[in-house]
């Protein structure tokens, strides 16, 4: 059995509560499968880390990242950093850009038995997560956001061909595992050469995928689109703050943003980061939902089967993803859902599922 090291960074708000949680189901996902138990590696990240190291995402994690097999990142909560550090790039974007992680994978899937808008959504978003209308991780060095005068803002949205043909072939590679349907998302009616040439490359990738049906929208339409079927909709690419908006749109419209997972990856790195923010408001009170970090996790262990050419690790992925649609459908929700389980009750639930 191969064994792996895994890197665990808490980051803050419900972070600590909701990282935890997930390496729980993780050992025992593990166990079940017949797969080697994980090396953890607790690495310091965010307001701790300020105050341990001077920086939220300090030089020696980036450091021991690398020599890692992968990792699972909480939420940060950047905008109560003090300056000079609320300014810098968040933590997430920092180690995004740091090993190019440029495909932001997030599923939005509804549970049987749980609420949803949009009942049997079941969808995935492609996000490119390196260019964009993110001016803040769209440059080698620097920012893309910047102000001539202090009464004018100005921001680069910047797509270029190599970076789009990469995330257009794994959203293509996507579909033609999942039921061979792909939809890009642009607004080239407007942004005719950015966002007019992504939605190109696309449709020029799409010739090698002859067996995936492939269709547009315009981000504003595709709004109305998702609240009205997203049931309808398969895989979906798109760009950096596109993505970001309708992943988020997406989770809320399967049930919840707390059951919104993510992977970003590259082609030799990934990272678990769930699709929600911190949540500082609930913080410490047992309330978080743990779905989305869990599921994302699971997310990892398929990525790195796949990767290493593990079976167990597959296998583990698949217990984690079915224990928690069973603990769902057998009642056990948190407050977010409509139920009332706990942060730590509601995984122990779902690691008692795994086992069985």
């Amino acid at each position: 059995m191969t064994s792996y090291r895994l890197g665990v960074l808490e980051g803050d708000g419900i972070g600590p509560e909701i990282v935890p949680a997930s390496v729980v189901v993780l050992d025992a996902a593990l166990a079940a499968a017949g797969a080697a138990p994980v090396d953890w590696v607790e690495l310091p990240l965010g307001a701790s880390a300020i105050d341990t190291h001077g920086d939220a995402v300090p030089e020696s994690t980036l450091t021991a990242l690398e020599g890692l097999d992968a990792w699972l990142l909480g939420p940060h909560d950047s905008a109560a950093y003090p300056e000079p550090h609320r300014s810098k790039l968040n933590p997430s974007g920092t180690i995004r850009k740091h090993f190019d992680l440029f495909a932001n994978i997030r599923p939005a899937k509804s549970f049987d038995g749980a609420d949803a808008v949009v009942p049997g959504t079941d969808l995935v978003i492609v996000r490119e997560n390196t260019q964009g209308f993110y001016a803040d991780r769209s440059t080698y060095r620097g920012s893309g956001e910047f102000m001539p005068t202090p009464d004018v803002a100005i921001a680069m949205g910047i797509i270029t061909r190599p970076a789009v043909e990469r995330i257009a072939v794994e959203a293509f590679e996507l579909a033609s595992r999942r039921r061979g349907k792909l939809t890009i998302v642009h607004k080239a009616n407007v942004l005719k050469l950015t966002t007019g040439m992504f939605r190109d490359v696309c449709r020029e990738v799409a010739a090698r995928y002859p067996e995936v049906t492939v269709d547009d929208f315009h981000i504003d339409a595709m709004t109305v689109h998702l609240v009205r079927r997203a049931n309808d909709f398969d895989v979906i690419v798109t760009e950096n703050m596109f993505g970001d908006i309708l992943s988020d749109l997406a989770g809320e419209i399967a049930g919840s943003l707390g059951i919104a997972p993510s992977i970003n990856a590259s082609h030799e790195r990934a990272m678990a980061q769930a699709a929600h923010g911190s949540a500082p408001d609930i913080a410490g009170q047992d309330l978080a939902n743990p779905i989305a970090m869990i599921l994302s996790s699971a997310m990892l262990l398929d990525w790195l089967g796949a990767r290493h050419q593990d079976p167990a690790l597959a296998r583990a992925a698949t217990l984690i993803e079915a224990a928690v649609a069973d603990t769902v459908r057998a009642g056990t929700r948190t407050r977010d859902m409509g139920g009332t389980a706990g942060t730590r009750a509601f995984a122990e639930a779902v690691a008692a599922g795994v086992k069985r």
